[in-house]
C-alpha cells in the first residue's frame, strides 16, 4: 500500500466515524465483552434490534468492548443527533425496548438508568461523566477505545489515531523508536516494572540472524482480566503495538500466546489480525516500507507457570510449559534459541499510545520512577467492581473509596491483595500508599499485572494466605525443589494452623521457609510464592496467633475454629434446622426449643443459612465450645 493508499484508509476511515457520530442516523453502542454477556448483552442486542424493526427505525447497533464498568452491565450509550450523548447501566430485554420508545421515538433521556451525560459528541476520555464518581479519577490512554469503537471494525480504531505509530516509526530509526519508548518512562506492565527500552536494547544489540517478539496474554492471576478486557474492546492496540515493538528490536516474526480460556478474546484477535494483513498493516513490506512483520497466535493450556517467559517460551517450540535457568536471559536467547523480547498485553498497548502521541504526553500522568498510567481488575468486596485504569501514584485509598465505592454492607476494609498470587495483602493502615513500583515493592507486594482484590472485616488473613499459596502449589511445574517440596511443606503447616493443630513455632518457621523459597527458586512463581504468607504474618501475626494460640478465627472463616450454637431465647421449633442438618446432629420436639449436638456437628453451617432472618435463632461463634 503506497502513500496515496494509506491516506485514502485514513480518509474512509474518518468519514465512516464521522457519519456514525456526527450523522442523521442514530446509534446504540451496547457492551458486548464477556463481563457484559454473562449479564445477558447478546439478548439485549436481539431486543434492541427486534424492537427496532417493529418500529421500522433505521439505528445502528454496534457491539463495543467493556468500559469498565462490570458491576452495572449491560451498558448501554445512546446517540441521537442533535441530543446529548447518554449512557445507561443494567438494561436488559425490557429496559431495550423501553429505550427505544424513550429516547430514540420521544427524544426523552430515561435518568432511572442513567449513570452518565457525555456531551454531544462520543469522547475517549471518559471523564466528560457528570454524574459517576467512578470515573473522575481515571485517566484512560490504554483504554481509551474501550466501550467506545467496534473492536471488529477496523475503521474505527483508525478514526481514533489507530496505526499513526506504525506511519511514524517506519519513517525514522529504530534507535529513534526506543529512545522515545525511553523519555517516555514506560516500564513492563505484567510484574516487576522491569524499563522497556533497555529491554529493547538488549534484544537489538544481541547477535542473531533472527529475532522474535512475544505479547504474553496468558493472564492466569485469579481475579485478573485486564489483558482479556482489552483484547475485547480493542485488538488493534496490540497489534500495532507489536509493530512497533518488532520494528525497534528487529523481528520479522511474533507470536500472541493467549490462554485457551479467553474465547471472545481470540475470535477478536483473529479478526483484526486479519483486517490488518489485508491493507497491509501487517504482514510484508508493511505500508510500502521495507519493513515486514508477521504474527501468529499461539494458544495455551491455561497453565498458570506459562506466564514465565522461559516457560512460555517452551510451551510456543512444543515442549512441556517449564522454566529453564537464565542467564541467558530471552533477549539475548529466547525463542529456538534466538533474542527475543516478551512483553505483556498492556505494554504493548501503551507503546502503541505512546507512538500515536510522544513519550511526552504519556509522561506527564504518573510520578517520576512510574511514568503513565496502569490499568487494575478491581474485585472482591468493593461495590464497584470491575476495570480501572488511573494515574500510577495514585492512593490506594482514592481507588478503593473514591473509584470503587468503598466497601459493601458498611463493612470495615481490611486489606487488599495486589499482584495476584505472586504479591502480597496491604493492611488498612497502608491505605494511602502510593500505587507505584517501587511503593509496593517496599511494602512487601508487587504491581503484578494489575489485580485488586479487596477484602473485609469478614476476611481470615490466615486463610488469604493459604488460599494463594494453594494455589502457587499446584499451579507449580515441580522442577525446583525450593517451589515443588517448599510451597508444599508451607501449605501444610498453613493447614494445620486453620484447623487448629498449629503451634506457636510453625510462625517462624513459615517465615524461614517462605524466604529460603524466594531465594532457591528457578523462575517467578517460586520466588514469589510465598508473598502473600510473608506479608499476611508481617501486618496481621495476630491472627495467627489467634489461630495457634487461642484455636479461634475471629472471622469465622476456619471451618475447624468456629462451632453454631442454637439460641434458647429465639428458637421456636419450626424445625426447620432439624430438618436442614444432614448428620442429624439437631435434636428437639416441633414447636420446643432445639440443641446442636457438638460432637455430631460437622460445621457446614446449614442450620444457620436456613434458619429464617426473622428468628435467627442460631448464631455462629468463633473458637470452640467449651467441652468439646
Amino acid at each position: 500500500m503506497d502513500k496515496m493508499d494509506i491516506n485514502q484508509l485514513i480518509s474512509d476511515a474518518t468519514k465512516e466515524w464521522t457519519a456514525l457520530m456526527n450523522g442523521d442516523t442514530p446509534a446504540i453502542f451496547v457492551g458486548n465483552a464477556t463481563c457484559a454477556r454473562s449479564a445477558g448483552s447478546m439478548d439485549v442486542i436481539d431486543a434492541f434490534k427486534n424492537k427496532l424493526e417493529k418500529e421500522n427505525l433505521n439505528c445502528n447497533v454496534i457491539e463495543v468492548g467493556c468500559i469498565g464498568m462490570c458491576y452495572l452491565e449491560p451498558i448501554v450509550i445512546v446517540y441521537k443527533p442533535d441530543t446529548p450523548l447518554a449512557c445507561y447501566a443494567k438494561i436488559g430485554v425490557n429496559e431495550a425496548a423501553e429505550l427505544v420508545q424513550s429516547h430514540i421515538i420521544n427524544n426523552t433521556i430515561n435518568k432511572d438508568k442513567l449513570i452518565g451525560i457525555m456531551g454531544n459528541e462520543m469522547q475517549s476520555d471518559f471523564t466528560v461523566f457528570s454524574e459517576t464518581e467512578v470515573m473522575k479519577p481515571q485517566k484512560r490512554l490504554v483504554l481509551q477505545n474501550c466501550g467506545i469503537i467496534d473492536p471488529n471494525n477496523l475503521n474505527h480504531y483508525i478514526a481514533n489515531k489507530g496505526y499513526s505509530g506504525v506511519q511514524k516509526i517506519i519513517q525514522i530509526k529504530p534507535e529513534e523508536v526506543i529512545e522515545e519508548i525511553k523519555k517516555s518512562g514506560l516500564r513492563g506492565r505484567g510484574g516487576a516494572g522491569f524499563p522497556t527500552w533497555r529491554k529493547w536494547t538488549f534484544c537489538r544489540e544481541a547477535k542473531g540472524d533472527k529475532k522474535y517478539l512475544i505479547c504474553n496474554a496468558d493472564e492466569g492471576d485469579p481475579g485478573a482480566f485486564m489483558n482479556r478486557s482489552l483484547l475485547e474492546g480493542d485488538p488493534h492496540s496490540l497489534i500495532e503495538g507489536m509493530i512497533i515493538a518488532a520494528y525497534a528490536i528487529g523481528a520479522t516474526n511474533g507470536y500472541i500466546y493467549c490462554r485457551a480460556e479467553y474465547p471472545l478474546a481470540l475470535i477478536r484477535l483473529r479478526i483484526a489480525i486479519k483486517q490488518a494483513e489485508e491493507k497491509n498493516l501487517l504482514g510484508d513490506h508493511i505500508l510500502g516500507s521495507k519493513f515486514s512483520f508477521h504474527i501468529k497466535i499461539k494458544e495455551g493450556a491455561g497453565a498458570f507457570v506459562c506466564g514465565e517467559e522461559t516457560a512460555l517460551i517452551a510451551s510456543i517450540e512444543g515442549s512441556r510449559g517449564m522454566p529453564r535457568p537464565r542467564p541467558p536471559f530471552p533477549a539475548i536467547s529466547g525463542l529456538w534459541q534466538k533474542p527475543t523480547i516478551i512483553n505483556n498485553v498492556e505494554t504493548l498497548a501503551s507503546v502503541a499510545r505512546i507512538m500515536q502521541n510522544n513519550a511526552e504526553w504519556f509522561g506527564k500522568y504518573g510520578i517520576e520512577n512510574s511514568k503513565g498510567t496502569k490499568t487494575f481488575a478491581l474485585v472482591g468486596k468493593v461495590k464497584n467492581t470491575g476495570l480501572i485504569e488511573v494515574p500510577l501514584g495514585i492512593s490506594l485509598r482514592e481507588i478503593i473509596f473514591n473509584i470503587g465505592g468503598g466497601v459493601p454492607n458498611n463493612k470495615k476494609f481490611k486489606a487488599v491483595q495486589t499482584g495476584g498470587p505472586s504479591g502480597g495483602c496491604i493492611p488498612a493502615e497502608l491505605l494511602d500508599i502510593s500505587m507505584d513500583y517501587d511503593s509496593l515493592s517496599k511494602a512487601g507486594s508487587i504491581m503484578g499485572s494489575g489485580g485488586l482484590v479487596v477484602m473485609d472485616e469478614d476476611t481470615c488473613m490466615v486463610d488469604v494466605a493459604r488460599y494463594f499459596l494453594d494455589f502457587a502449589q499446584k499451579e507449580s511445574c515441580g522442577e525446583c525443589i525450593p517451589c515443588r517440596m517448599g510451597t508444599k511443606q508451607m501449605l501444610d503447616i498453613l493447614e494445620d494452623i486453620t484447623s487448629g493443630k498449629g503451634n506457636i513455632e510453625d510462625i517462624e518457621l513459615l517465615e524461614s521457609l517462605g524466604e529460603g523459597i524466594k531465594k532457591g527458586s528457578l523462575c517467578g512463581l517460586g520466588q514469589t510464592a510465598p508473598n502473600p504468607v510473608l506479608t499476611t504474618l508481617r501486618y496481621f501475626r495476630n491472627e495467627y496467633e489467634d489461630h495457634i494460640i487461642h484455636k479461634k478465627c475471629t472471622a469465622k472463616v476456619c471451618r475447624e475454629l468456629k462451632y453454631y450454637d442454637i439460641l434458647d431465647d429465639k428458637c421456636t421449633g419450626c424445625h426447620i434446622c432439624f430438618k436442614a442438618c444432614p448428620v442429624n446432629a439437631i435434636t428437639g420436639n416441633p414447636k420446643e426449643i432445639h440443641v446442636i449436638d457438638q460432637k455430631l456437628c460437622i460445621k457446614c453451617g446449614m442450620c444457620f443459612e436456613k434458619c429464617p432472618v426473622k428468628f435467627a435463632a442460631i448464631e455462629c461463634n468463633a473458637g470452640n465450645k467449651e467441652g468439646i
